[in-house]
């Protein structure tokens, strides 16, 4: 899979996402659900603490992404939905510590919303992979 980014401006690589990137080759793509912070049998974790619900989320989405046979390298887009989007901001350092090691920025849209499906929690991350 070759991936080209596109950027007509630089401003979002200073927050550590493409603009928008051409995907050519790819053979499969992998569809995730939002992944939260929930434990393996669906209870909410980290009440009240935006920071460790985006490390659990992040861990689930790697979990799912291995049971394809793919990684975080893989994906080509992703969906993110905060309860308070200016505390998410302030932790999305967490993303670039994930993505910046497999040096991989794909585009991303960050979205405030009033609450997620299960009360408690305060952020939400989907995706989509190819490999």
């Amino acid at each position: 899979m070759q991936r080209t980014p596109v950027n007509p401006w630089d401003w979002s690589l200073k927050l550590g996402y493409n603009q928008a990137e051409i995907i050519d080759g790819p053979s499969r793509q992998l569809i995730c659900a939002g992944q939260t912070a929930v434990d393996g049998e669906g209870n909410p974790q980290h009440p009240g603490d935006m920071r460790g619900q985006i490390a659990l989320a992040l861990d689930n989405l790697e979990v799912v992404l291995a049971s394809a046979d793919m990684g975080l390298s893989n994906i080509i887009r992703l969906g993110v939905f905060a309860t308070d989007v200016d505390e998410a901001l302030k932790n999305l350092d967490l993303l670039g510590m994930r993505f910046g090691p497999v040096q991989c920025a794909p585009p991303m849209t960050l979205l405030g919303v009033t609450r997620l499906a299960i009360p408690g929690l305060l952020f939400e991350i989907e995706a989509t992979a190819a490999a």
